[in-house]
């Protein structure tokens, strides 16, 4: 059975940082590009971060540019998302996803699976 889980979601001060992970099993995660994605309520979801198997590139959306960082450890089936500079414009629920591809992806519907989601709330 395929399964992404994130946690580390909170609720976080303006300018604090969290670092959020996913874990995946069920399938080959080396195979696997990853994506985290956000959404808000009455907003649709948005590529926050994406980052493909092996081509090393990695997608930022500008509001997250210099602030949030991707990474993942294949070793541990598991990607994570370092959020630092946190503004109140980041709270959202933010999901994990993954569609076998080498290269990334950054539309929601290129991807097959998908995590529970995790909220993030950042205060004022």
């Amino acid at each position: 059975e395929v399964q992404l889980v994130e946690s580390g979601g909170g609720l976080v001060q303006t300018g604090g940082s969290l670092r959020l992970s996913c874990v995946a099993s069920g399938f080959t995660f080396d195979d696997y590009a990853i994506g985290w994605f956000r959404q808000v309520p009455g907003k649709e979801r948005e590529a926050v971060s994406c980052a493909g198997s092996v081509d090393g590139n990695a997608f930022y959306t500008d509001s997250v540019t210099g602030r949030f960082t991707i990474s993942r450890d294949n070793a541990k089936n598991t990607v994570y998302l370092q959020m630092n500079r946190l503004k109140p414009e980041d709270t959202a629920v933010y999901y994990c996803a993954a569609v076998r591809s080498a290269s990334m992806y950054t539309r929601e519907y290129d991807y097959d699976y998908w995590g529970q989601g995790t909220q993030v709330t950042v205060s004022s």
